[in-house]
């Protein structure tokens, strides 16, 4: 910054002028060379003189800012008291500064110094009063402030400050005193009805500003860009996609569609419209840009999920030499996350490293849901760590990085440490806490979130309360799943969790009945509902009504859905009717591993063995790869048909293809063995275990001892099993079968009173008649 030259005479116009110039540039430096702006002044008595070259210093100290030196300059001014023109100078800049109180005390000092109040005292300090409130302080100031500018008449003959308090009312929610304030203006400008209509705006009353550019109008005020620049926003946020139109043209008939603000407002009303090619005809047609531009138009597209779209707009973006700031690359980043582009997503954090924005909270919350969504959980963390600034989606980001990554318990402790730090936890920290906790099932946490909640009222969001259904049904608590569903807002996925929920327990025939409430409170179905209905069908033997749902998805073009085929698979094979699946499984174009396993278990559960052991082979000559559960499948087809060499070559198999064992691969060897006599192997297994064997293990043991009499390992496998499944009736009753059938009568009895003693009764048996299109369900009772 050049300083005026030394060997020239200091005058108070020059200096004003430097000083004026310090203003506009700012820089580091700016306060260095501002202060010997001021000492020069001082030493030349410039200053003393000049009240415009004092008015530039308080305003060029307060932007610094730099209060104590701006005060300085007004406390030893000598024309202080002749004039409210440095008061409302330190006034104002206080104001800009967002220090509303330190504003309204220098009009308090004012006042009380005597000095007269002029045109401009009012605004200024009405603007700090409508800031004060905002900041939930001195809610009175602002109306002792309009009292006294009524007193001395200010206000019959200053358009200024009518305005000013037309937008104090409308900051304070009191649309109605500044409508009343409006129609008492003996003069206004077009800035008085754009005020109005702003009041009317920031109050949620869209028909009344509506009503207002009309009657502005009518009135012969000429609109401006500020007048549509407020209104085409709400236009677009209350979907008034009539009045939009409106406005739009009227920029084009007052040639202000080409204002660059006005057209990135049109963009952006397009978008919410959803009406994409209007959007991007106005942005295509926009004479000049700058970043706005560019973000509402990529902000249109990540709202309709045109992710491809995104990119592309990105590019061409940077191809114009626009630098993309924090919204840009914050928006830009969900994008490439369900385009599932890592490499991008790690050369866009690479970018806001070198432009020094990595830790800008939009980014950094959005890096964090990147990393986390592709399993970067310890990157994610990292990003968290640094932010210095965390808010309330920080936090979720994070918690939703750890419930998403197996870190369940992290995440709860988590969510302590955020209430610790002053963040509330809102409806979506619940979303993202309560499937962790059906994965843990942990219902005792779960209902915990669910009392938290209703205490804070989250329940009745639709989010919340098909998550609360969704953790419910999966812990198994149906009931309680159904009673937040009889008494929530309801959409296809209220149903669908239900359905789903129902279809895996032994209440199937409740699958049936919500597929036809679905249908008949006009919900539609989807690939969910039919999955579960599908399955639900499998369960129940119910396979004409499977049937007719298999001939709605054809009808439909749905049947080659991948998911929906692999149900249709399932249901076909439990039924045993393996030509039908056949013909499906070969219609199917991309088959997956759930479809191949599905195959297998069907084949082999119905005994045709050389057929399942014939599609394991093919499935790796296809290029799919097994996982557990093809293994499972095939371990079951080797158990169906006693095959103990065959089994054991496939588990070998599994264990060199680092496929770790689960339960369900241990309970079938057990099975296999156990089957063939070999019970003492079985023991071998069950003992060598790398973790605790469950119940499904420990019943493959006590089934094959019942069938070969095996008294001592049937009751070690009890023992067990009366541990794990306390309440599971099955268990004791084949002990006790096994006891009475050897003659060990004292023994039997003991498991009697053993059943008496917890309350275990035997589970009820269903049956179901179909008759017509419902499907009844009948209990029979137990003795």
């Amino acid at each position: 910054m050049r300083t005026p030259d030394p060997a020239t005479p200091f005058t108070a116009a020059s200096l004003h002028e430097h000083v004026l110039r310090l203003h506009q540039c700012g820089g580091s430096g700016a306060g260095l060379l501002l202060r010997r702006a001021h000492a020069a002044a001082l030493i030349s008595g410039a200053l003393a003189a000049s009240l415009p070259l004092a008015g530039a210093l308080l305003l060029s100290y307060a932007a610094l800012p730099d209060v104590p030196s701006a005060r300085l300059v007004l406390r030893h001014h000598p024309l202080r008291l002749r004039s409210a023109f440095l008061w409302n100078s330190l006034s104002r800049a206080l104001a800009s500064a967002t220090l509303p109180d330190e504003a309204l005390e220098v009009y308090n000092r004012m006042v009380r110094s005597g000095v007269r109040p002029d045109d401009r005292t009012f605004p200024f300090a009405l603007h700090a009063a409508a800031a004060a409130v905002v900041a939930g302080e001195h809610p009175g100031k602002g109306l002792e402030l309009h009292a006294a500018a009524l007193r001395r008449g200010l206000l019959l003959s200053d358009v200024f400050a009518g305005n000013t308090l037309v937008t104090f009312y409308a900051v304070c929610g009191r649309a109605a005193d500044a409508r009343r304030l409006f129609d008492e203006m003996p003069a206004r400008d077009v800035i008085s009805w754009n005020s109005l209509v702003s009041a009317f705006l920031t109050n949620g009353m869209l028909d009344d500003a509506k009503r207002a550019v009309v009657w502005m109008m009518r009135s012969g005020v000429p609109v401006n860009v500020a007048s549509l620049v407020s209104l085409v926003p709400a236009c677009g946020t209350e979907q008034d996609e009539r009045f939009g139109l409106c406005l739009h043209g009227l920029a084009l008939k007052s040639g202000l569609d080409s204002v660059v603000n006005l057209s990135n407002a049109l963009v952006d009303m397009y978008g919410k419209f959803g009406d994409f090619e209007a959007s991007l005809r106005v942005f295509n047609g926009m004479p000049e840009r700058n970043e706005v531009s560019w973000n509402s138009a990529l902000g249109c597209f990540v709202h309709a999920g045109f992710h491809e779209d995104v990119l592309e707009l990105f590019r061409a973006m940077s191809e114009q030499g626009v630098k993309p700031g924090s919204f840009t690359l914050s928006s830009l980043l969900p994008a490439l996350v369900d385009l599932g582009y890592f490499h991008l997503g790690k050369e866009v954090h690479g970018y806001s490293i070198r432009r020094g924005m990595e830790l800008d909270i939009f980014i950094a919350n959005s890096l964090m849901d990147m990393y986390a969504k592709f399993g970067c959980s310890e990157k994610a963390s990292a990003i968290f760590e640094k932010i210095e600034a965390r808010n309330v989606v920080s936090w979720n980001a994070m918690i939703a990085n750890l419930a998403q990554n197996g870190a369940e318990t992290e995440a709860f402790r988590l969510v302590i440490e955020m209430q610790k730090n002053g963040e509330c936890p809102n409806s979506f920290t619940i979303v993202n806490l309560l499937p962790a906790c059906s994965r843990m099932a942990s219902l005792k946490m779960g209902k915990q979130i669910h009392a938290w909640s209703v205490r804070r009222s989250l329940v009745s969001d639709l989010f919340v309360s098909n998550a609360l259904i969704d953790a419910y049904a999966k812990c198994g608590q149906l009931s309680l799943a159904r009673n937040i569903f009889d008494m929530s807002e309801k959409d296809d996925v209220s149903y669908n969790t239900l359905i789903v929920g129902y279809s895996q327990s032994s209440l199937c025939f409740e699958s049936l009945h919500l597929f036809e409430q679905m249908r008949t409170a006009g919900v539609e179905y989807d690939a969910v509902s039919f999955m579960g209905c599908l399955s639900a069908c499998a369960n129940l033997s119910s396979f004409k009504q499977g049937k007719e749902i298999h001939g709605v998805l054809v009808r439909r073009l749905l049947s080659t859905h991948p998911f929906l085929a692999n149900s249709l698979l399932d249901l076909y094979t439990k039924g045993g009717m393996l030509d039908a699946a056949s013909k499906i499984f070969n219609r199917i174009t991309q088959k997956d591993v759930a479809s191949w396993n599905t195959m297998i278990l069907g084949y082999g559960m119905h005994g045709q063995l050389d057929v399942a052991f014939e599609l394991f082979d093919l499935m790796k000559d296809d290029g799919v790869d097994y996982d557990h559960v093809s293994y499972i499948a095939v371990l079951s087809a080797c158990s169906h048909g006693g095959l103990v060499d065959r089994g054991k070559k496939y588990f070998s198999q599994m264990l060199s293809q680092n496929i770790k064992p689960q339960q369900m691969h241990y309970a079938c060897m057990v099975d296999l063995l156990g089957r063939a006599g070999q019970l003492s192997e079985c023991a071998e297994i069950i003992r060598n275990m790398p973790f605790h064997a469950n119940s499904d293990v420990w019943g493959a043991l006590l089934g094959s001892c019942r069938i070969h009499g095996n008294i001592e390992l049937a009751r070690w496998a009890a023992e067990h099993l009366f541990e794990l499944k306390p309440e599971h009736s099955g268990y004791y009753t084949l002990l006790m079968n096994m006891y009475a059938e050897a003659g060990m009568w004292s023994e039997a009895h003991e498991i009697r009173t053993l059943m008496k003693s917890r309350k275990v009764q035997k589970n009820p048996a269903y049956s179901w008649v179909q008759n017509g299109n419902k499907l009844q369900a009948f209990l029979v009772g137990g003795a």
